[in-house]
């Protein structure tokens, strides 16, 4: 009876989230605030019983219950409780179950943090997730419901995907969907604009900080998931543009614009139409990453697989919720005007560019993204689009951006002159161009004119994050440096890093595969890898082979590395555990192939340098995140009394 309690409550939530979708909305049109305030505890009675359902779920497979076909699935008595609590998520049924779990997550805090906005407006807001939720519910009750039974139970299960049997697989789901469902968040608030007609620019301060804390998840997502397939699939890369990792990637790119344009629309009352679409385009590039995840269109290793008829049902909501959004955007946008002006050489400019530069951006990727797919569908044939695209075209936007956000970051508003601006930012460009010319013939003993002018731009943003944090501190006054201009400077900097991580380990990594018998050696660079030894390991739900490499710089040796080739029982299937020597500055990464007869076998063998940087940059950029969320104008104040509806009157005063 227990999983039937998880379904029924899922049964409620549908009903509490259709409250929640309508009567606020409703209320806010007619001005009725009994209506209105029924949404607040529609929205918690939902949170409530999705919460419900969920832990149902988690104790099923906790329990082992294999009478519950999902369970049956992805599970096995012999699996380990840490990854029984994560195969919760680790297929269809349990990772949508999650998203909407997420979803009343940020609704929750949304109708908390928005309690002191203005009553019509935080309505529309709680109106619209509620409708969100909707869909959601819908799609996982009618056509993926997790508590389906199994009968008779299965005497054991089919085990848990062997590439989701890792910590970091365990926390980049929840991790991502906190990212890209955050974004629904902004979306609500551009909704209710909309729906509002609202002319000021107070709304922009009320969505940046939720835009942010999305964006900082989603970013620290994406890390966690470059840093699984690094590690875990044995190929040494950090980032490989798959279709899936593509979805996550767009709505992190249109976030970035959201949030800068943002800034201009908060301070300066610009673009305020354009901040609509941005929040709209943000979202709705995260429900298309959930239809290609779960549409069964795309084959990846991070794709779940569906039926057709799934896919139907999340385009149809799709089409949905992106054509009701646009439609209204272009009925209430163009009314959105702005009196402020600007000069060409001024923040609100540079911020214009960096929209439009991470919009071209963004589509670079859906085109490769995508274009394989409509082939498919014309009758067209199949059609490939790998990494080369990617890394040709992609660059074109994102590398005078760079070169650019240096100059940008110290431009003041409205107007400015560059004999002002260059006295902050010519050191720091000097410094960037020395550096960048000498580390790559010092270190490396040289490289391309591409990979100079991409260290040049990651040494440029780092330097240029630095100047307010160093004038600040010329005078004296750290601590009176805005938390705002604190996140700024750190996330850029974060950004620099990771531009100068990827570009040295993209440059000048070396790799080398190998046959190898038990006592010969190979060497990468300076340094000797030695096959020294090969032996059997008993996991708890696995058998491995694994290798003991040790490994010698100029004869001294400076660590021992022992990757393995596993197979898990129930599946059979092999995976391969990577070894790797971390260091700041280079990674020592070994992998075991296949084997060729007798004691022989095929290794990877690399020389990573600086690839650790390109994690600790995403860590960097979201601290940053978070540090400009802290910022004291994004505590937003009681709203004065006219700006809420008096009660017993049927309109809005004020």
């Amino acid at each position: 009876m227990i999983p039937e309690l998880g379904q029924f409550a899922l049964v409620i939530a549908l009903c509490l989230a259709l409250v929640q979708g309508v009567m606020p909305l409703a209320g806010a049109q007619t001005r009725n605030r009994v209506w209105m305030a029924i949404g607040k505890p529609a929205a918690a009675g939902q949170f409530v019983f999705v919460l419900l359902s969920f832990l149902v779920l988690t104790w099923a497979f906790i329990q082992n219950d294999f009478s519950v076909t999902y369970v049956a699935s992805n599970s096995n008595s012999a699996l380990p409780l840490f990854y029984r609590i994560s195969a919760v998520w680790g297929a269809h049924e349990g990772s949508l179950l999650l998203w909407i779990l997420v979803l009343n997550i940020w609704s929750i805090s949304a109708m908390i943090g928005g309690r002191h906005l203005p009553e019509l407006f935080n309505a529309r807001v709680i109106g619209v997730l509620g409708l969100v939720s909707v869909g959601f519910l819908a799609f996982i009750l009618f056509t993926s419901n997790p508590f389906d039974r199994l009968i008779p139970a299965a005497m054991d299960g089919r085990d848990l995907n062997p590439l989701l049997q890792d910590p970091a697989l365990a926390i980049h789901p929840p991790m991502l969907y906190f990212g890209y469902v955050g974004f629904a968040v902004p979306f609500a608030f551009a909704i209710a604009v909309l729906l509002e007609g609202r002319q000021g620019t107070d709304w922009a301060r009320w969505a940046k900080p939720w835009a942010t804390m999305s964006w900082v998840c989603l970013t620290l997502g994406i890390a966690l998931g470059s840093w699984w397939a690094y590690y875990e699939l044995g190929w040494g890369g950090w980032w490989f543009w798959d279709p899936v990792e593509n979805a996550s990637f767009m709505p992190w790119l249109m976030g970035t614009a959201l949030i800068h344009s943002l800034s201009a629309t908060e301070k300066r009352g610009l673009f305020k139409s354009w901040t609509l679409l941005l929040a709209i385009s943000a979202f709705s590039l995260s429900l298309l990453g959930t239809f290609l995840v779960r549409s069964g269109v795309l084959v990846s290793v991070h794709a779940f697989a569906t039926d057709p008829e799934r896919g139907l049902f999340i385009l149809i909501f799709l089409c949905v919720v992106v054509g009701s959004a646009l439609t209204l955007y272009a009925w209430r946008a163009p009314r959105m005007t702005s009196d402020a002006g600007f000069a060409a050489f001024s923040r609100e400019s540079f911020l214009l560019a960096n929209n439009i530069l991470l919009v071209i951006a963004t589509f670079v990727v859906l085109i490769g993204t995508l274009f394989p797919l409509v082939m498919d569908a014309l009758g067209q044939g199949k059609y490939s689009v790998g990494p080369q695209y990617f890394a040709a075209v992609f660059i074109i936007p994102t590398l005078p951006m760079a070169l650019l956000l240096g100059i940008g970051m110290h431009t003041a508003w409205k107007r400015d002159k560059w004999n002002r601006v260059s006295r902050h930012v010519r050191i720091g460009a000097a410094l960037a161009l020395v550096l960048a010319i000498a580390i790559p013939l010092l270190v490396w003993d040289g490289g391309g004119v591409l990979s100079a002018i991409g260290i040049f731009a990651a040494l440029w943003v780092m330097c240029a994050a630095l100047v307010d944090p160093l004038a600040y501190l010329r005078k004296g006054q750290m601590r009176r440096m805005p938390l705002a201009l604190w996140g700024m400077s750190i996330a850029h900097f974060g950004l620099g890093v990771f531009i100068l991580g990827a570009v040295v380990t993209e440059t000048y990594s070396v790799e080398r595969d190998q046959a190898l018998s038990v006592g010969e050696s190979t060497s990468v660079g300076q340094f000797e890898f030695r096959f020294d030894d090969l032996r059997q390991v008993e996991g708890p739900n696995y058998t491995a082979v694994e290798g003991v490499i040790s490994i010698f710089d100029d004869g001294e040796e400076i660590a021992v590395l022992y990757p393995q080739k596993r197979v898990y029982r129930v599946q059979q299937s092999p995976m391969t555990e990577s070894g790797i020597d971390a260091r700041l500055g280079r990674d020592l990464y070994v992998a075991l192939g296949d084997p060729l007869g007798g004691n022989a076998w095929s290794l990877r063998v690399q020389y990573k340098p600086l690839v650790r940087l390109i994690w600790l940059g995403c860590i960097i950029m979201s601290i940053g995140g978070l540090v400009a969320v802290g910022d004291r104008r994004y505590r937003i104040a009681r709203q004065d009394a006219t700006a809420r509806v008096p009660a017993g009157t049927a309109r809005e005063t004020g």
